[in-house]
């Protein structure tokens, strides 16, 4: 595993990112596509149909675009079969990894400025509602999801670098150490 300070041994051509809810997945997947010029898919558009429903074609679109020579997207939908399409793919894995109070306040940022704008997030849907970050159900309090999910990457990392040796990982343990990895590839 690499840190932020590591050359990469080549400049890859399909990336993931992974990370909890709220860390900066997208932002970060979008930030890579530009300066390397890749493709931004993101999964969370493809998962999500009209009324938060599941797209049934969710599967054949991520085999789809991961068939695709050059790509970045976001690391989700382990539990529904994304990771054996997209792991043997991909190249490189950038893993956001930082401090609890970090994630924890750009998710609350995130999601009261998406529900008091009504940001359209795919599909004609919307943040579903802050009376929502009070259910006891982690499938509709999204902050209670990310408590739930918070060290979930932690404790897989070691089996992804088992299960797919080719993938080179580069942990990013801190916003600082992200924006300086990012520059030193510009």
């Amino acid at each position: 595993m690499l840190s932020s300070d590591d050359p990469l041994p080549s400049r890859p051509d399909r990336v993931l990112i992974a990370g909890v809810t709220g860390s900066g997945k997208t932002t970060l997947a979008r930030r890579v596509g530009d300066v390397w010029g890749l493709r931004h898919v993101e999964i969370d558009g493809l998962f999500h149909g009209p009324d938060w429903t599941p797209r049934p074609s969710f599967l054949d679109d991520v085999r789809a675009f991961a068939a695709e020579e050059r790509w970045v997207t976001e690391w989700q939908y382990t539990s529904k079969g994304t990771d054996a399409i997209l792991a043997p793919r991909a190249q490189l894995v950038l893993w956001i990894d930082y401090p609890y109070r970090v994630v924890r306040t750009r998710l609350v940022r995130r999601t009261v400025s998406r529900h008091v704008r009504r940001t359209e997030l795919w599909n004609g849907n919307t943040e579903r509602g802050l009376a929502k970050m009070f259910s006891r159900d982690p499938e509709e309090n999204i902050l209670l999801w990310q408590s739930r999910t918070l060290r979930k990457w932690r404790e897989r990392m070691p089996d992804v670098e088992t299960r797919f040796p080719h993938l080179t990982i580069v942990r990013l343990g801190h916003p600082r150490e992200t924006e300086r990895w990012l520059r030193a590839q510009a």
